[in-house]
This record gives C-alpha cells, structure tokens and sequence, in this order.
C-alpha cells in the first residue's frame, strides 16, 4: 500500500506543512523541549507521521535532535511500532476514567531503555470530562521523563484547562499542487506510467489529505491495470470531463434549456458523481470570471483555455457572478434534494430563468424557435400600471413621469395630478420627481438596472417614500443574493436618472403585490389570455377542430414574444 510504504521517517521527507516542522527543529536543535505537544488537522495530513518522527528524534541513542539516525535500536523499534517506551492509544476506543488512570498509573516510573517515556493519544478528543481531568493532574505536573504528543482533528472538543498546557501546532491541508508533485515523485520510483492530468483529478479528489491521496492511487492503478490514465480516473471517481462542463456551460450561456437537459443526460449514462459535476461547473465559472477581470491569467493555447476565453466574451460579469452563485448554493443543496440529478438540473435552469438583463422565456418543446435555433434574447418590453393599458398610453405616462422629474420641485407638485392613497401599503409622503408606492412597479424599468442588483430590486415593495428617503422592503423568499452593496447600486441608478441625491434603504421581510415582478406575472398573465382569446376566436383553427374532431391541450398555447 503506496499511503505506509511512503510515510515520511524523517521531517525532511515530509511534504508541506514547514510552519510546524520549522518549529519542531529549531526547538530539538537548541534543546527547547516541551512536555506536551498537541497537533491538529483534518484527517491524513500527517498529525500522527509528525508525532512519530517527533518521538525518534527524542529517543535516538545518538541524541536528541532534528535528525534522528534511523539505525539505532530505539529508531527501529518505533518505527516497527513495538517500542515499549513509545505508548500509543486510541482515544476513541478508550474514553473512560478507569482506561485513562490505568494508562497513567506508570508515568511516575522511568523508561524501560529510551530516554523519555512517551504517551501518544491519538484522536483525543474523544476521552470523557472525567478522563480530561485525570490527564490534567499528569499534565500540570509531568515527571521530567515523560513527554506527550496529542492529536486531534477537532481541537474545540478540548478544554481549555488542556489546551493551555500544550504546544499546538495546526497542521494544513495540502495543496493540489503539492499533492500532484508528490505523486509524481513516488510514481516515478514505482515505476508507473501516469498521464498528468489524471494526477490533477487525484489531486483534487484528495481534498487536502495526502493519505487520501496514495490511497486513491493505488486504487486508480488496480482500476487502470498499473497505468493511470486521465479517462480511467474520471471512471473510477465519478467525475465529468471538462469538455463536457464546458458545453454544459455553453448551453446555459445560450439560455437553451433543452440543450441543457440533453447534456445532462448524457453526462447521466456515464453514473457521475453529481457533487463532483457542480464543482467542476464552479472550478469552470471561477476560470471564467479570472478571464473576464485578470484576462493574463490565461497565458496558454490550448484548445480548452481558447473555449474559455470566447464563452467569457460571451457572458457579462454579472452572468458569471450569477451563475457562480447559483451553483454554490445547488452544491449546498445537494444532499437534501429527492435526486442529485434533479439537484443538477434545477441549478442549471435557474440560471436560464433569472438570468439578468432578460425575461423569462417561452420556448417550444424542441428549445427553440422554429428553426430549431434558440430563441434571440430580447430587452424587457415596457410595463403597464397593474391595470394594463396600451403601448400609447404607457409612453405617455412615461413621459410624463420623466417629464416631472427633471422639473423643479415646486413646479412639477403644480402640473403633478393629486396623488392618491389608494393601493398603497402605508401612507406615504413623497415630492413629484420620486416614484410613489403605486408607480414602483412601473418605474422599475426606466432605471437600467442589470445584474444581481435588478434581480434584487425586482422583488423589492417600495413601502414609504419620506422626502428623497425610500424605503423598500425585499421578499425574503428571494432576498439569497443580496448584499449591502445593491443599496448603493440602487442609489446610483435613482441619481443617475433624477439627478438628484436619493437615499434608499432596503430590509428583507414579507411582500405585498406591489413589486416589479408581480407586475410581470400579471403581464405575462394578461398576454397569455389575449393568445388564448385569439385562438378561441381563429375561424381557421375552429373549423380544423371540428373536421378532426380535435381539442386543444391544455397549457399548450404560449403568446408570442
């Protein structure tokens, strides 16, 4: 097994974690010994290895230093684990007072043959109150043979009364790239074919654990036959290919839902692991997004690199964020949905659905228009007051509004019509160049706003208008995305329009029907009854019912955008 033929014997085979070792070594080399030493980190990134080397260093016969000579008699039996003076426990096996007292009930005698007599407690977090408080009395006053090295990965389970008695040194998790360099140093002594980006994937997986690591080599080197090739470790994992996230990605760019659901099946016949697809969508939007703002840090050629420099052409900043957001929370909602595949799917068509600058579309069945190609992407068309008026009589309360507000004050309250409280949430007081609780809705549009920050307005009920302070309150139901900077992007947006300084203020809270985007549903509403009407009313469809005896299907009539 490559994880305990390749485990460090020294702390110059180590990789990584120089923080702690440089500690460890000046403190053996300069004689600055501590009774008690408490290494914590995740699992598999040496806790236990250091402890081990820790102890040889102190119990060589040659003397204690940072480098132990590993012939010695005393090197050689704790590294074949049979050192009588080297005592290593299972705390998680061993958590009652009585197993704790018995283990210390011989501190107080000296080393049968080493120097020191050294207690390991592995995973000490474990022991009960009652075993703390007899490894306590031992801690606070240790005979001067003694020395303890303590491991853990939850260091908050641990009282403080314990932890202050320690040296504590915090192990990290490995990089991928130094996961990866390991790896090809012990295939190259292995003798093993290996393709580089087969080492990435197993890099990755390892999520900072080199245990892990070899562990998942050896595995991978069973499953490829003793090559390790990119495909196979794909395979073995459960992960997608980039290539494949790539086009995922591309469809969702294009808003094409059914592209996206074929994808996906696709990916489905190959039995992925669906946590491990998102992350790679994610790893994918954060390349993306480095594209878009730092473009040098894609100095390569590749085919790959050159796909990713045109889908970042292709999308705004705010899609990427929005995108990217989207997909953290999917990879978050994960194991609580009915099906990983399904958890998958929904992430991929919210991001179609609420994508900023464009409304929600209707597409046929195959995806598309006609043609079979997309549907084009168009501008929101501009709202009607909830009672819905025509084209002509919008323009001209748009313009009548825009008129007011460049107006001044005084003059636009004299041409202004009485306003009315009627259907507003609160009462309000409000001057004629600011929107008042009724016309939000309508006024939501003339404001230009796009991204995350009019994903957010959209849900947004402006309750009360107090000179230029407005008050808005966000539908909690969709208020996941926003940040305290959507303010200030709203506040710009209202200066930049009435050319005057408004304050805006926005909790989150439950909402009423006067939003921007119940305003839309009763459009869209509004839309699709006229198409049905019309349908209804079509003297060609009526007579090619009745020679066929036919019916139309219930939900199938979509307006025409």
């Amino acid at each position: 097994m490559l994880a305990r033929k390749w485990r460090p014997r020294t702390f110059h085979e180590m990789v990584g974690q120089q923080h702690v070792l440089r500690a460890l070594v000046n403190a053996l080399d300069n004689d600055r010994l501590h009774h008690a030493y408490l290494f914590t980190g995740t699992r598999g990134v040496g806790k236990t290895t250091v402890a081990r080397i820790l102890a040889k260093c102190l119990n060589c016969e040659v003397g204690v230093s940072s480098e132990p000579c590993g012939e010695c008699g005393s090197c050689c039996e704790i590294a074949e684990g049979r050192s009588v003076d080297l005592i290593e426990v299972d705390a998680a096996s061993r958590t009652k007072v009585e197993d704790t007292r018995e283990l210390l009930d011989n501190v107080q005698y000296a080393p049968s043959r080493a120097r020191y007599k050294i207690y390991l407690i592995d995973e000490v977090h474990m022991l009960s109150n009652h075993s703390f408080n007899a490894l306590l009395k031992t801690l606070e006053e240790p005979p001067p043979h003694a020395k303890f090295l303590l491991a853990t990965t939850d260091p908050q389970k641990l009282p403080a009364t314990i932890l202050s008695r320690c040296l504590q040194f915090n192990l990290k998790n490995m990089l991928p790239e130094q996961v990866v360099e390991h790896l090809e140093k012990v295939l190259a002594e292995e003798a093993v074919e290996f393709e580089h980006p087969a080492l990435t994937l197993l890099g990755r997986a390892a999520a900072g654990s080199m245990r892990d690591a070899l562990s998942l080599t050896d595995q991978a080197i069973a499953y490829g036959s003793g090559r390790l090739q990119e495909v196979d470790v794909r395979d073995m994992l459960g992960t997608v290919d980039r290539g494949r996230v790539l086009e995922l990605v591309t469809k969702v760019a294009e808003g094409d839902a059914a592209a996206v659901l074929t994808c996906v099946a696709g990916i489905a016949e190959h039995a992925p692991d669906y946590g491990s697809t998102l992350e790679e969508i994610i790893s994918l939007l954060h390349q993306l997004t480095l594209a878009q703002m730092v473009p040098a840090s894609l100095s390569g050629d590749t085919s790959e690199e050159n796909k990713i420099r045109e889908l970042a052409a292709a999308l705004s900043l705010d899609e990427t964020q929005l995108f990217y957001q989207f997909a953290i929370n999917g990879r978050r909602d994960l194991p609580v949905a009915p099906d990983p595949r399904i958890a998958l799917e929904m992430t991929l068509l919210r991001m179609i659905a609420f994508r900023p600058t464009e409304e929600p579309k209707l597409v046929t069945s195959g995806g598309g228009n006609a043609s079979g190609e997309p549907p084009p992407r168009k501008k929101p068309e501009p709202p009607a007051l909830p009672v819905v008026k025509s084209s002509e009589e919008q323009t001209q309360i748009a313009a009548e509004r825009l008129v007011l507000s460049v107006q001044p004050a005084e003059t636009a309250k004299k041409n202004s019509p009485p306003q009315s409280n009627k259907g507003a949430t609160s009462p309000i007081e409000t001057e004629a160049d600011l929107p008042t609780t009724g016309s939000w809705p309508a006024f939501f549009d003339e404001l230009g706003l796009v991204g995350i920050t009019q994903s957010v307005a959209l849900h947004c009920e402006l309750l009360t208008v107090r000179g230029r302070r407005l008050e808005f309150v966000l539908d909690r139901n969709n208020a996941s995305l926003f940040q305290a900077r959507q303010v200030t992007a709203l506040e710009m947006a209202f200066n930049q329009l009435l050319a005057v300084p408004v304050e805006v203020s926005i909790e989150v809270g439950a909402v009423g029907e006067s939003t921007p985007f119940h305003l839309r549903q009763l459009q869209a509403a509004e839309r699709q009854r006229e198409a049905e009407l019309a349908l209804e009313q079509d003297p060609q469809l009526a007579a090619l019912l009745v020679e066929f005896d036919g019916t139309v299907v219930d939900g199938s009539v979509r307006p025409r955008q």
